[in-house]
């Protein structure tokens, strides 16, 4: 347990991509087995526990600590696991000896949610604080260490000299700890396989357009699309069952069923977006959060936000791997397939035609009037490569709105943010000089920034809630954001896309900050027009096929 301990804090105060892994490499290196896979499962958040959960850690810590000294620990720590881990006080009477990561990951899957309390206690009385706040981020699976399962999987090619779109094949066919992989990766046994299972194969993804960027570029080389405003998905469907995952891989079919029912028969694998569709128009991307994150949706949800699926790519047909294949070849296959397939709910996402980067400048400025992102660009002889490889595939979004907010709330974050004020709440000005909050940003400040800003908290701080200060309403910030959609849900009556900080505005005073009714009027809630054609003109997209509906 003290050498996962070890890696999660060099891994939180390791911030460069190049030393994550040259850390997560030596753990592979040096770990026996199960350890080295439950580790590596355990923080890119393959491992749950059900039966523990926060509220077991907090009746722990207030059986042990008083109650007034915990709240106050709390709130100047911020997180509950580093304030218990830190705090803990070890029973008299010696310790017992500290458990390895393998029998904590199979003690906490395996004991009853009633022992589970003797259990974790006496191992917090065994470990060293460091060791404390592992245990408690296992249990509570907020790790954060900025380990994605991606990766983890770079990691273990760079060690073990394999490809790591072999091991990306590989991992959907083992579970934790990995052992079969491992086995395979030494030269021990062959390769794990998920024969003909609907199993995740990674994404390929595009890198933003930089500005002077596209002069280099030779548009006949170049074919465009838009870039709808839902999610990525990857429809998977073979003999052996149908899944939707995210572009994280992430399975999120029982979320859609209308989409898993529409599967049926097909034999394939497909790249698209999933969207809400009503009567042929997309609608916000608003509506489409009412459908994330969900375990199972009612009929209510299912009739009043129908989903669809606008096709990109096709990356298996039956057996058959096509991602070898230039982007031409792979398109002709996918319009050839839905042209005999006409499945229910999906459509393909229409080519943009342009002959010049100017031309297609002047469809990309229509896309905010369309409500639609922006454009792909995406070489003509691109294979289908996971990741995201720099040149074949560009995104070049709409450029983002922006307001001057008044900084109204902040709270600690978490990780190596911990110990700042790094979660902004702000707001705009109403009609009647009420400040009402309109959104939270969490990124876009620099370092030196996030120092500043939280100095400027704490010397300005009026009021407190817990871990949440209420600061002096006297610091513009200005927020950039994607869009802006009108949310019943939300006191200002707006809810932003995607907000960030673009700078702190301190030539700027509060009163001068945007008004509520200027940003009520960037709402996208509106019916939304057709996209636009290479003439200038709005053409119509063929609505995705809905004819059980």
């Amino acid at each position: 347990m003290r050498a996962f301990a070890d890696l999660l804090e060099r891994l939180v105060f390791t911030p460069a991509r190049g030393a994550k892994l040259a850390l997560l490499r030596d753990w592979i290196a040096t770990q026996p087995d199960p350890d080295r896979g439950i580790g590596l499962a355990a923080i890119t958040g393959e491992l749950s526990f059900s039966a523990a959960k926060p509220g077991l850690i907090r009746a722990l810590a207030a059986e042990r600590t008083d109650p007034v000294l915990f709240a106050w620990s709390y709130d100047y720590v911020g997180d509950l696991a580093e304030t218990v881990s830190l705090i803990w006080p070890a029973r008299a009477g010696g310790k017992a000896a500290a458990p390895s990561l393998a029998e904590v990951a199979e003690t906490l899957a395996t004991a009853s949610k009633a022992d589970l309390p003797r259990i974790v206690a006496g191992w917090l009385d065994a470990l060293d604080a460091s060791s404390r706040l592992a245990l408690l981020k296992l249990i509570t699976g907020g790790l954060r260490v900025g380990v994605s399962a991606r990766l983890a999987k770079v990691a273990l090619a760079d060690h073990f000299g394999r490809p790591v779109d072999a091991i990306e094949e590989a991992w959907p066919a083992v579970d934790p700890p990995y052992l079969p992989l491992f086995r395979w990766l030494e030269g021990a046994a062959p390769q794990p396989r998920a024969i003909d299972a609907p199993v995740f194969r990674p994404l390929m993804l595009a890198t933003p357009l930089e500005e002077g960027e596209l002069a280099a570029l030779d548009p006949a080389a170049y074919r465009a699309e838009w870039k709808w405003d839902g999610i990525r998905v990857q429809l998977v469907a073979t003999r052996l069952g149908r899944k939707i995952w995210s572009r994280g891989g992430e399975e999120i079919s029982s979320a859609f069923p209308e989409i898993t029912e529409a599967m049926a028969g097909l034999h394939a694998v497909l790249d698209g977006e999933l969207l809400v569709v009503r009567d042929g128009a997309v609608a916000p991307f608003a509506d489409l959060q009412q459908r994330l994150n969900r375990k199972a949706v009612g009929p209510k949800l299912l009739r009043d936000h129908p989903c669809a699926v606008r096709l990109y790519d096709l990356l298996f047909e039956g057996e058959e791997d096509l991602r070898g294949l230039p982007f031409d070849a792979r398109r002709a296959r996918l319009e050839a397939w839905y042209a005999r397939h006409r499945p229910l709910r999906m459509d393909l996402s229409p080519l943009v035609p342009f002959a010049s980067w100017e031309e297609l400048a002047r469809l990309r400025e229509g896309a905010r009037a369309a409500a639609i992102e922006g454009l792909m660009l995406k070489r003509a002889d691109s294979p289908y490569v996971a990741g995201r490889p720099k040149g074949p595939w560009f995104k070049w979004k709409r450029d983002p709105l922006t307001i001057d907010a008044v900084l109204m709330y902040a709270q600690r974050g978490h990780g190596k943010r911990s110990s700042f004020y790094s979660d902004y709440t702000f707001g705009l000005w109403r009609a009647d000089g009420e400040l009402v909050p309109v959104g939270k940003a969490y990124f876009g400040f620099t370092d030196q920034e996030l120092a500043w800003l939280d100095r400027w908290i704490r010397n300005n701080t009026v009021n407190r809630f817990g871990p949440v200060r209420e600061v002096e309403k006297a610091l513009v910030l200005e927020i950039a954001f994607d869009a802006a959609q009108l949310s019943s849900r939300h006191k200002s009556g707006v809810a932003l896309r995607f907000p960030r900080i673009s700078r702190i505005r301190t030539d700027k005073p509060a009163g001068e900050a945007d008004r509520l009714e200027t940003l009520l009027a960037l709402a996208e809630n509106r019916p939304r027009e057709a996209p636009l054609t290479a003439s200038g003109t709005r053409g119509a997209v063929p609505p995705p096929a809905e004819r059980e509906v």
